[in-house]
């Protein structure tokens, strides 16, 4: 009855990833390439997690 109140797992994780490749690119430009990558693989982890939904 109240589904409509219930967030979307889908669209947090959208904006997750859309927030972790932001910073791993400032990091990328600001040459913290360990940190980058550290940032990178966490995305790719929610990444990973967008595509087991949308399947």
């Amino acid at each position: 009855m109240f589904g409509f109140l219930k967030k979307d797992p889908l669209k947090q994780l959208k904006k997750e990833y859309a927030e972790l490749t932001e910073q791993a690119m400032h990091l990328q430009r600001n040459g913290d390439i360990e940190a980058y990558s550290n940032v990178m693989s966490q995305a790719e982890s929610v990444y990973k997690q967008i595509q087991e939904l949308e399947a």
